[in-house]
């Protein structure tokens, strides 16, 4: 019996209208292999012309076309490496048809590769009217076991890529990078990987390995026209396949270095002809970490950490309180608590035992429809359980015991409608440890969304119009842990809507213009416009030039955090000590008939100087981390030319010039940026009264040399040294919260930047098997307005001026397969809130090894950073060594 609920109303609607009545129709099978040796060839896209039919290869080569309409057919048959062939059969219900194919290996061209970032809707990559890359399915198959999303894009021109551990990653592009970057927009089929409260990813909880991803796409460059808030320096677009697309069961299983044990497997089907797919995907992955405790109270477990990948070596302080190690910026780099795992000696602070091991375990499932028409309706979910992950972030490192991220999507789609709704979550099932303070944090949220898009092609083609509108609201509640209750348990709206439209008057020329509207309960209404020309002299070359505009909007983090930021400090209560003892000692004899007399005392008292003292500080002052909820969004206007061209069908070039203007930056968490806590009122009062006892002294006749006047001098300067003591101490971090004192770090807008790159990629197959490619990028930057110079920091985009990469691949026709890369950085200087210092040149050398035993069997192994270069990639960030997995993957 079915119930009929209004969702089982509108899907059981929704499959009537997606499947339309056809005629008679039959099944085309077949087997692809290569031409040279005759071996299957898996993965093979098929198409019946005119038709949105299609499947894939298995391991075997082997394909089935289902509910083919009767007659004459042409049987497309494409796959990258290979030159393209079709076959003509003839169809027939009682009789199903057979087509064999042997293909010819050819070298990969620019040409060959269709994208659908850059316009929303599919196009060859030459064409695009933005700087596009995508990571080749190679590359994603050597990082997989892994699991380092933002590694596959290390090759990429123009890609920012920081690592801090095994698994904490910022993904940035064309500089002004941070600790916690969210200004590269990623999504999965449509679904953002952002955490609702800090707008970052976690690329730790993803519920799928890399090398069953059907497709990865690097948009650089604003993005806000076409995707909205966050699209600011690029898109990273990951698209999964459908069930049909990966029919049977594969296997991967591996390990290595630091411990690390990996599986993923994957089942897919295919049911009632072809009309229903299914596709389940569960792993494990556990490994130890680059992590390492900062508890010594004297820093040396810091200093042992970086002194050997430091330009500058340190020098270990004296307390836990206040650190002071010559190239550390603050007492947050020292931390209260160890890591998971660790116990910490509380004579000094060093820790014994290992650290637990980071941990993920993930499922998902996801069923399809395949309407005749093309259409597919998806519904699909999965979870991650993440364990002992630690980041850097504006309050230090942060560590995750044990957290929950469920997801859900429901897809329905053809060639010109397509409508989505997904909901994303995250819950720390166990408290996050702030390591600087060692508070616990709570966290439970949720983004619900949904969208909606359209596009139709007009005049033969020449005119061609998207357009979507999405809503979103997000679910946020960290139980008072790290917002105020008054800020706390939050919803918020989120509304956008979008259109694009593209002229061609003649093939060779595209004209395009897009423009955004976004608005939100946290933000003001946002026009992202976009315009864009395309002149293509021919179908293997591209010019483009571009405008764009995008914005990024305060998380909730920078608009409500309220959370202690490290240690709370006694220094202040020792300066008033050490200013109140001797002074109220000094008062005691002024104000003393017996001392001076009955008509100085009388005048001494009327001073009443006790009551004029300007602080009266707690024996520990807090050191907090505070929002500022008047932020206002980030925004960036770019102008960029760009060319992609191919060379002899065997390579490509791509060159890439911009021009950002950005404005109205979003501060790391520093001191008195925030005008909501302005300086604490550290009063003349005292110094003025002591200047006033030794003019009555004076005027009552006691010479300079008195005892009584030579106190009040000397009180006076030890008044002044104690009060540049605090104010050298927390400049204008000192401030008043709740009418106490209290140590401050927050956010405000601050500075205007233009910033101009160079972005070079070039890439050469000599032969079908063995390609080489390189690229370089230069950067620049000009403030125009720095607005930190009350924070005592410069504004300075955490990016390396020069950096390269280079890479070698050979893939042979008898399953053997080896490849190497380099990356190359120059050194730069980073400051990101609590951590600033200079980050050293580094020089990576990843490798890969595999070799297929047969077309069900491959054996492999990998290699990042494969001679060891001991680095820390951004200030604060663990030291990252060499790492070498190994495993074998099998398919069935």
């Amino acid at each position: 019996m079915i119930r009929r609920t209004p969702f089982g109303i509108a899907f059981l609607t929704l499959v009537v209208f997606a499947v339309p009545a056809v005629g008679q129709t039959g099944r085309v099978s077949g087997t692809v292999t290569k031409s040279t040796d005759g071996t299957p060839v898996v993965g093979v896209r098929i198409s019946v012309d005119g038709t949105p039919i299609n499947t894939i290869t298995g391991p075997d080569g082997r394909y089935v076309l289902r509910r083919v309409p009767e007659g004459p057919q042409v049987i497309l048959f494409r796959w990258l490496g290979f030159r393209p062939q079709q076959a003509t059969v003839t169809v027939r219900s009682a009789t199903p048809g057979t087509v064999d194919i042997a293909l010819v290996a050819q070298i990969i061209s620019l040409n060959d590769i269709v994208v659908a970032s850059a316009s929303r809707v599919p196009e060859r990559t030459v064409e695009a009217p933005a700087a596009i890359s995508t990571i080749d399915r190679v590359t994603l198959r050597n990082k997989s076991i892994s699991g380092q999303v933002p590694a596959a894009l290390a090759q990429t021109p123009g890609v920012d890529i920081v690592q801090s551990g095994v698994n904490d990653f910022n993904l940035n592009a064309r500089g002004f990078n941070s600790s916690l970057n969210r200004r590269v927009l990623v999504l999965q089929d449509g679904r953002d990987l952002s955490i609702a409260f800090l707008g970052s990813q976690e690329w730790n909880s993803l519920s799928m390995p890399m090398e069953d991803f059907a497709q990865v796409e690097m948009v650089r460059g604003p993005g806000s026209a076409l995707y909205g808030a966050n699209a600011f320096t690029g898109v990273l677009n990951i698209t999964t396949p459908p069930a049909r697309d990966v029919v049977g069961t594969k296997l991967s299983v591996g390990g290595g270095e630091l411990s690390t044990i990996r599986g993923d497997l994957r089942h897919a089907g295919v049911s009632n002809d072809g009309r229903f797919g299914f596709r389940f995907n569960g792993g494990y992955y556990r490994s130890e970490s680059f992590s390492r405790s900062r508890t010594a109270f004297d820093g040396s477990d810091v200093i042992g950490e970086y002194n050997d990948a430091a330009d500058v070596p340190l020098v270990a302080g004296t307390t836990a309180a206040v650190p002071s190690c010559t190239g550390l910026s603050n007492c947050l780099f020292v931390e209260r608590v160890p890591l998971s795992g660790q116990t910490l000696d509380a004579t000094s602070g060093l820790v014994s035992g290992s650290p637990d091991e980071l941990q993920n375990i993930y499922g998902s499932a996801r069923f399809d429809f395949y309407g005749d028409d093309g259409s597919m309706f998806t519904a699909e979910g999965g979870a991650a359980r993440v364990e002992n992950g630690v980041f850097v972030t504006g309050i230090g490192r942060v560590q995750v015991p044990e957290a929950v991220k469920p997801w859900a999507r429901l897809a329905w789609g053809n060639d010109n409608v397509n409508v989505m709704a997904w909901y994303s979550g995250r819950k720390s099932l166990e408290d996050q440890v702030s390591l600087s303070s060692g508070i616990g944090l709570k966290e439970s949220s949720s983004i619900l969304h949904a969208e909606g898009q359209f596009n139709e092609s007009f005049d033969n083609d020449r005119l061609r119009l998207v357009a979507g509108a999405s809503a979103r609201k997000y679910l946020v509640d960290t139980d008072g842990t790290l917002m105020s209750l008054l800020n706390d348990d939050r919803s918020d709206n989120y509304f956008s809507g979008f259109a694009q439209l593209e002229y061609r008057p003649i093939p060779q020329i595209r004209f395009l213009a897009a423009a955004r509207v976004d608005n939100g309960t946290l933000f003001d209404t946002q026009f992202s416009p976009k315009a864009a020309i395309v002149f293509s002299p021919s179908e293997n070359h591209s010019l483009r030039a571009t405008v764009n505009r995008a914005f990024q909007t305060p998380n909730y983090s920078e608009f409500f955090l309220n959370v202690p930021a490290g240690i709370p400090t006694a220094a202040l209560a020792g300066a008033e000590v050490a200013v109140e003892a001797p002074l109220s000692g000094y008062y005691a004899q002024l104000t003393d008939p017996l001392v001076v007399g009955p008509a100085l005392a009388g005048a001494m008292s009327a001073l009443n100087l006790n009551a004029d003292l300007p602080w009266n500080f707690l024996p520990q002052t807090p050191i907090l981390a505070q929002g500022n909820s008047a932020l206002e969004v980030e925004k960036v206007t770019g102008f960029e030319i760009g060319y992609k061209g191919t060379i002899e069908n065997r390579g490509y070039v791509s060159v890439d010039v911009y021009l950002n203007k950005l404005s109205n930056f979003v501060t790391d968490l520093l001191p008195g940026v925030n005008p909501a806590f302005g300086p604490f009122d550290l009063s003349t009062t005292v110094p003025a009264d002591l200047a006033q006892i030794d003019a009555i002294l004076a005027g009552a006749g006691l010479p300079p040399t008195h005892p009584l006047r030579v106190g009040a001098a000397q009180l006076l300067a030890g008044y002044e040294m104690a009060l540049a003591g605090v104010q050298g101490a927390t400049g204008p971090a000192l401030t008043t919260v709740g009418g106490n004192p209290a140590i401050v770090v927050s956010y405000a807008n601050a500075g205007k930047v233009d910033e101009m790159g160079v972005e070079f990629g070039i890439g050469y197959g000599i032969t079908p098997e063995l390609r080489v490619d390189a690229s370089y990028t230069y950067f620049d930057f000009d403030v125009k307005e720095a607005g930190f110079a009350a924070a005592g920091q410069d504004l300075i985009p955490n990016t390396p001026k020069h950096k390269g990469t280079g890479s070698i691949t050979f893939t042979g026709q008898q399953g053997f397969d080896a490849g190497a890369s380099v990356r190359v950085n120059d050194s730069f200087d980073w400051a990101a809130g609590v951590f600033t210092g200079r980050v050293p040149s580094n020089q990576f050398i990843d490798a890969n090894i595999g070799f297929r035993v047969n077309n069900y069997l491959r054996i492999y192994a990998v290699a990042s950073n494969l001679l060891d270069q001991q680095r820390f990639q951004l200030y604060g960030g663990s030291i990252i060594g060499r790492r070498i997995l190994g495993g074998m993957t099998a398919t069935f």
